[in-house]
């Protein structure tokens, strides 16, 4: 069997952990992260590395380097998954990178070669994602312990449940003395590797995301009644709020996405009185990010105040954009370079990923590998065989460049 053949047969087998069958469902701190663990954990002995869970449940597995004790460099992903997930968004890239340690399990390497699959990425359980690789980080919030999932038990009691002691959270985290840095494997998400006809990119920066409720405030009156130089329609004025957020972020060359509306009090012969809007903020840079924010904002106030409504904005999530490092992405360049591709390329990542807490702490690079359609949280994710295959070449041969690099600075 290729080694391809098998990384996706292990995929196969992770989606068997799954809290809603026949639909995938992997959450923090569930029986099926636990079974999750437990599955990669051998995998990991089985490439010969020495394996534990750490204190933030996330699963780790370990190859030293040329002598003990050496800083290590990171390979990994998530395992977790959002509600009615596909295969392959994070779980590919655990898997490959534990192909890839069993790979050089006999090479000699100047730094120690660590695998590990996050807890948390997606944030289904909590509403706050990347917890477990922002505990690697060293960058855990106190005020975390309180959140609460939909059956009201808070993450404190979460890792009570599943034998974890709150206390000693920050023993997840790694020193940056310690790390040579960080490469993720993963699925574009999207599909300009498809549309370019390549199996394989390299991310240059993995976007920077606001995330804000905005509240359209105006007046509920009966439907009937009320004429139309009277109404103070929260609802026509968030539909025009959306059309908004869709032609300025086009023209900005930015992502942005209403996700959710609600609307009181929801009756049909009931003008709405007020309307909340998710708003989703995502570009390649901060600046470029907060620059439509700006606009946004004030052509929505313009909107509400011609209408008489309203407007209040909470934010609810930041996350600043991460650069890949350009030593990590030369050899991740160099990677794919190696399975044939001469000219690869490079796109922004709109998506987040854990390289975006791990960068706080250590140099990141990533490598896209090609899915069908674009395609993700989705039942329909699906790859391909030969660029998982051509995948695995990179990433292997991305960390034999890196080493070699660091043997120079060595002994230069």
């Amino acid at each position: 069997m290729s080694t391809a053949r098998q990384v996706l047969e292990r995929c196969v087998e992770l989606d068997r952990l799954t809290a809603t069958p026949p639909a995938l469902q992997r959450v923090y701190l569930s029986p099926e992260h636990a079974g999750a663990n437990a599955l990669a954990g051998r995998w990991m002995e089985a490439a010969g590395m020495r394996t534990w869970q750490d204190a933030a449940g996330n699963q780790c597995g370990r190859h030293e380097g040329r002598e003990p004790g050496l800083p290590a460099l990171l390979l990994g992903s998530h395992l977790d998954t959002v509600p009615d997930a596909g295969s392959y968004d994070g779980m590919l890239g655990v898997v490959m990178a534990i192909a890839v340690a069993e790979r050089l399990r006999e090479t000699a390497l100047p730094f120690a070669l660590e695998v590990i699959g996050f807890s948390d990425e997606e944030g289904t359980r909590f509403g706050k994602a990347l917890l477990g690789s922002q505990a690697v980080a060293g960058t855990w919030d106190e005020a975390w312990w309180d959140l609460r999932d939909a059956a009201g038990i808070t993450l404190r009691q979460a890792y009570a449940d599943f034998h974890l002691d709150p206390q000693r959270v920050g023993e997840a985290a790694r020193r940056p003395e310690d790390l040579v840095g960080y490469l993720e494997a993963h699925i574009e998400q999207g599909p300009h590797l498809e549309a370019a006809d390549r199996s394989l990119g390299y991310v240059t920066s993995i976007a920077g995301a606001r995330r804000f409720r905005l509240n359209v405030i105006g007046e509920a009156r009966h439907a009937g009644g009320t004429p139309y130089d009277r109404r103070r329609d929260a609802l026509v004025g968030a539909s025009e709020a959306v059309l908004l957020v869709e032609r300025m972020s086009k023209e900005a060359g930015c992502i942005a996405t209403v996700g959710r509306i609600e609307v009181q009090p929801g009756a049909v012969n009931v003008i709405p009185g007020r309307a909340d809007l998710s708003l989703d903020l995502r570009a390649a840079t901060d600046a470029q990010r907060d620059g439509l924010w700006t606009a946004l904002r004030a052509e929505i106030e313009r909107v509400c105040t011609a209408r008489g409504l309203r407007l209040e904005v909470h934010e609810t999530h930041t996350a600043p954009a991460m650069p890949c490092a350009p030593r990590l992405q030369e050899a991740v360049i160099a990677g794919i370079r190696s399975t044939g591709d001469d000219d690869p390329i490079g796109l922004w990542s709109p998506a987040g990923h854990d390289a975006m807490a791990i960068g706080l702490t250590t140099d990141v690079g990533m490598l896209f590998v090609r899915c069908h359609d674009g395609i993700s949280h989705h039942p329909d994710e699906d790859v391909r065989e030969r660029d998982v295959a051509a995948g695995l070449d990179a990433l292997e041969a991305a960390v034999l460049h890196l080493a070699r690099r660091v043997e120079s600075e060595t002994h230069a």
